[in-house]
């Protein structure tokens, strides 16, 4: 991994980041960690970047090992209402928010902080840099994954277990001849337009 030109002086230090702008279906997941030092946990790096296998086995070395972490997430619902870039924020929030701890500062992956009265910075691929948000995209990789799995089960003709929702080709023709779940993002194009096509 990269390093930082500055080191956070403190034992709580969280990482955040997020999985599910840019899918049509289901919530924008977020996830908070603050590593143990003392239990250190190799291999970490941006989720993107690791087989399913790695995702799942250092997932649960990070919920064994990390000194805490939360999943925070937005619904459909509030992702229509409130637009994806504020919904990803209030992602992150809730996140910070379910760890029960008040960190000494927060890295988010991106460009963007929420409103937090917290010590904090974004870094751009973060995921790469920083530990604590290779582990928190980790965590929110393998979280949100798993509900696409579980809503495949009920909508297999989607194929969501493979896409996790994103607009592949075979996505964007099963919404053409299926048509749209209550789980689809209406106000996202594919789907809006379908929908407004009805």
């Amino acid at each position: 991994m990269n390093k930082l030109n500055f080191v956070v002086k403190s034992e709580l230090i969280v990482g955040v980041d997020e999985v599910g702008c840019g899918s049509l279906v289901g919530n924008i997941v977020s996830a908070a960690v603050i590593l143990n030092y003392r239990t250190p946990i190799y291999g970490l790096k941006d989720s993107k970047k690791l087989s399913i296998k790695s995702r799942m086995r250092l997932s649960k070395e990070i919920i064994a090992k990390a000194r805490y972490w939360g999943i925070g997430s937005v619904n459909i619902e509030e992702i229509e209402q409130l637009n994806v870039f504020r919904a990803r924020l209030l992602a992150m929030y809730r996140a910070v928010q379910k760890l029960n701890v008040f960190p000494d500062f927060i890295f988010f992956d991106g460009k963007h902080v929420p409103n937090i009265h917290i010590p904090s910075m974004s870094i751009v691929q973060g995921d790469n840099m920083i530990p604590e948000i290779s582990a928190a995209s980790i965590l929110a990789k393998v979280y949100r994954d798993t509900e696409m799995i579980n809503l495949d089960k009920i909508y297999p003709e989607y194929n969501f277990k493979d896409n996790k929702g994103y607009p592949t080709q075979y996505h964007l023709n099963a919404l053409l001849k299926y048509g749209h779940t209550i789980f689809h993002r209406r106000s996202f194009f594919p789907v809006q337009k379908l929908f407004n096509n009805k």
